[in-house]
């Protein structure tokens, strides 16, 4: 099953809960109470709609830059959009060491790429390039959009599970007894559907990953890019400050990698034969020719993370790789 149909039964799936939890408690409760906190819920994400941008481009520190101050990266955006044929977003550098790129806005027409001064100095144009067409991809298919739509579901159950679990309201026993027990099955259903827009974040990362590809960056470019991140991550946390690192944090779900998480360097490395600190499109190809296994503790705490294992992504990339190779 393809990645773009597994991740859209995601989204039906979790709009099925919300369609049940929101009938059931309509059912016993009238209609009042669910679609007063579904309002309340879209009334909160329209307002941070609005205003997310804005909050985003302070928090991130950047600076929004023209042809003349960045030429390199400017040109690099400019034929990235005109491949994926979407209007040329605004271009940010932001002002932190920590090495990631992001992209975000209200619609295609908004969009903005930015990119980290620590990342300037990390990446060479190829592996720049790579990274900027995942972020172009992610605007193309809209998912800052999409996943802050998604995001009214979970909320709208978090509030109708508060609600309940100290519901004392009824015109009967019955229905006051109903109450708490609502209450925990819609607390269980926020449960299940924050997992489940976590899976349509991951399987959104997957999709840009493929997105730079197809727009014309070779995947072992991606891939080397990845790889130095992750490395860059491992040793920047010891040096960066707090400050910067809480700024970081509390916005890794836009960025290229969790910044986070740093465990796989080691796995990471063993691709990297020829300890160039890279990764070369043979050391690539060879992943191909074996499995790679995660720990189970590894795929537990993807469960519960907005971005797919580097080695998973990876994994794909090589695929890819593959994949072009026999149609060349």
């Amino acid at each position: 099953m393809g990645l773009k149909i597994r991740m859209w039964l995601l989204v039906v799936l979790l709009f099925a809960i919300f369609y049940g939890i929101v009938s059931f408690v309509g059912q016993i409760a009238g209609y009042k109470n669910p679609i007063f906190y579904m309002f309340l819920a879209l009334l909160t994400l329209f307002f941070q709609y609005l205003i997310g941008p804005s909050m985003v481009t302070a928090m991130m520190r950047v600076r929004w830059v023209t042809e003349k101050e960045e030429p390199k990266i400017y040109q690099m955006v400019k034929e990235l959009s005109e491949s994926a044929k979407i209007p040329q977003p605004k271009i940010g550098i932001s002002e932190i060491s920590i090495p990631n790129a992001f992209a975000f806005g209200r619609n295609l027409k908004d969009g903005r790429v930015c990119v980290t001064r620590g990342l300037k100095n990390l990446l060479n144009d190829d592996e720049m390039r790579a990274v900027l067409g995942h972020e172009i991809s992610h605007l193309k298919h809209s998912d800052a959009f999409l996943l802050t739509f998604l995001s009214v579901i979970p909320l709208t159950l978090y509030w109708i599970a508060s609600y309940f679990l100290y519901y004392r309201g009824g015109r009967d026993d019955r229905e006051r007894d109903l109450g708490p027990l609502i209450g925990f099955g819609a607390m269980l259903a926020y449960f299940l559907s924050n997992l489940l827009v976590l899976a349509i974040s991951r399987a959104r990362e997957y999709y840009a990953d493929e997105g730079s590809v197809r727009i014309g960056n070779p995947p072992h470019f991606l891939s080397s890019a990845l790889y130095k991140l992750v490395r860059a991550s491992a040793r920047l946390r010891e040096i960066v400050s707090t400050e910067e690192l809480k700024r970081a944090e509390s916005l890794r779900a836009f960025f290229l990698n969790d910044i986070v998480k740093t465990e796989e360097i080691s796995d990471l490395s063993k691709i990297d034969k020829d300890l160039s600190q890279s990764i070369e499109k043979e050391e690539l190809l060879s992943l191909t020719k074996k499995k790679i296994k995660l720990p189970l503790s590894e795929k537990i705490l993807t469960l519960f993370s907005t971005h797919p294992p580097i080695l998973s992504r990876i994994e794909r990339l090589a695929l890819l790789c593959e994949s072009l190779e026999k149609e060349n």
